[in-house]
């Protein structure tokens, strides 16, 4: 398996179980086919921007969501095309096939402000949370997607 599918793993484990050690993690890669050594751990942590932080249920890992923001905001602006947006759902053309990706990327963002994201090949529908946050996020998502050279709708 490779080294993608290896860190999305990490991520997924990571965000969705309570991990303490970098053991804990190692059996729960191992279980998900994934045989690591702890030295291929601590560069994934470093690559990912996984901390070791104090949590209410004790020490734990966290994905460090501004890390894997600042890591991916220059290549997802090359893959939208344009935002639309009415008064309830905002919409994000991508090129083809990128849709997925994108919305994976808006979604771990955790914004309270957007309810959910739906993705197809080349759309994204976001929900805001309320109508009356449809334009803080559309302008929020405007600002992260758009680079130097990106022209935005």
């Amino acid at each position: 398996m490779n080294k993608q599918s290896r860190q999305f793993a990490i991520k997924q484990i990571i965000t969705h179980q309570v991990i303490t050690s970098q053991d804990d993690l190692c059996r729960a890669l191992k279980k998900a086919g994934f045989d690591v050594t702890q030295a291929t751990l601590s560069r994934d942590f470093k690559e990912l921007g996984i901390a070791r932080v104090n949590a209410e249920e004790g020490v734990r890992y966290v994905l460090h969501t501004e890390s894997e923001e600042r890591r991916l905001k220059p290549f997802i602006g090359y893959e939208v095309e344009r935002i639309d947006a009415n008064e309830s759902v905002i919409v994000i053309k991508t090129l083809p096939g990128r849709a997925q990706g994108v919305a994976e990327i808006i979604d771990s963002m955790h914004l309270p402000s957007i309810l959910g994201t739906i993705a197809g090949d080349n759309t994204i529908f976001i929900t805001p949370s309320s109508v009356e946050k449809t334009g803080e996020v559309l302008k929020l998502l405007r600002k992260f997607m758009m680079g130097p050279q990106q022209r935005v709708a």
